[in-house]
């Protein structure tokens, strides 16, 4: 039974990572389509000022932190220290019940 359990969690675990890496694709794909039309738009109305730069700059950070997340390298804040915390709560918890008893 404990290993019907393991298999199961390893396989939910597994789906959730494909589906942040499919939304992050979905989401660098949009990125690329919107700025191209921004800059088809800037460059074929106003090509004397350059203003698509912004939107791709301020977006681009956007990315750059999901693909960061996505692919677990925040050097602060990371997928790692996530899991660290959560035993760390849950070991309390489970203190502070064996306390109580």
């Amino acid at each position: 039974m404990e290993t019907n359990y393991n298999d199961r969690e390893k396989y939910e675990t597994a789906r959730n990572r494909v589906k942040e890496i499919k939304e992050f694709y979905s989401h660098l794909l949009a990125y690329v389509v919107v700025n191209l039309f921004l800059m088809a738009v800037n460059l074929l109305t106003s090509p004397e000022h350059l203003w698509f730069f912004w939107p791709m700059l301020g977006w681009g950070i956007g990315i750059t932190v999901h693909a960061m997340k996505t692919f677990n390298f925040m050097p602060f804040l990371g997928r790692d220290w996530e899991e660290r915390k959560l035993k760390e709560f849950m070991e309390e918890e489970e203190r502070r019940k064996n306390q109580i008893k």
